[in-house]
């Protein structure tokens, strides 16, 4: 007796609108490569790299997707707003969806801080988050929907010559547990990722994907290995899923088991 095939699995995030931040390379554009093949209709937000985001939509639509390129300076509430109002008159001004991707780093130690690098990473890692929470939380359905903050281990395990950069990471961990309570009455759910090293061109560019840091991260990680930004992007999906209905206000620390 032969046995035909099985009725078609809907996607988890059929009919989702999804809107990422900072997703021209790296984890955000696997993040919005990810999130389109469980089937959202994806805004690719970029700050500068245009080529990149066009890369991005352009696997997507290939794959049968749909996804639209945006410019915006997360930092920028004109700008914020204008991201929003260009993905409503893509996708009809749903969206059940944000991952906050979009982030900076510099290298700094306590003597090297001052108050235009303080000002610059705040701006982007976390007001460039609040202001595009605020422009979310209106836009989210009646049955509610989910915020994703792509924090980082910094936040926690402190990382040696990051000092900014790892209070940025802080706050964006601090704010997911604040907003988690304040949307919560709304069905909107707020979770962070925090993630070890990842390789992906903007670590490389900043001198973190070299053999030994690699070797000493693989030598510490239970897994074994560095990640990739494909190893992060299904968390997010998970994150964005009904299947994480019961989640909000955590941080998953996507490290591999960092020891």
């Amino acid at each position: 007796m032969s046995v035909g095939p099985g009725p078609a699995t809907t996607p988890p995030l059929a009919s989702r609108i999804a809107l990422v931040t900072g997703a021209s390379r790296g984890i955000g554009a696997a993040i919005a490569v990810a999130l389109a093949e469980a089937g959202a209709s994806v805004v690719v937000n970029y700050a500068a790299n245009a080529a990149g985001a066009e890369r991005v939509v352009r696997t997507i639509t290939e794959r049968g997707g749909r996804a639209v390129a945006v410019q915006a300076d997360v930092g920028s509430a004109e700008d914020v707003e204008r991201l929003f109002l260009e993905a409503d008159r893509a996708f009809g001004g749903q969206l059940d969806v944000l991952v906050n991707n979009a982030g900076i780093y510099y290298a700094t130690d306590l003597q090297e801080v001052t108050p235009e690098v303080f000002d610059h990473l705040f701006r982007i890692n976390v007001l460039g988050v609040m202001l595009c929470c605020q422009a979310a939380a209106s836009r989210f359905p009646g049955e509610g929907g989910s915020i994703i903050n792509v924090s980082s281990l910094a936040a926690t395990k402190g990382a040696s010559g990051s000092l900014v950069y790892s209070a940025t990471k802080g706050a964006i961990d601090a704010l997911t547990r604040t907003l988690s309570e304040d949307l919560a009455p709304r069905n909107i759910r707020v979770n962070a990722i925090n993630p070890g090293l990842v390789i992906t061109e903007g670590t490389q560019a900043a001198g973190f994907a070299t053999a030994e840091l690699e070797r000493l991260w693989t030598a510490k990680t239970a897994l074994g290995r560095v990640a990739t930004p494909e190893d992060i992007a299904p968390v997010v999906v998970f994150l964005a899923s009904a299947a994480s209905r019961w989640l909000t206000g955590e941080t998953i620390h996507t490290t591999g088991g960092v020891r």
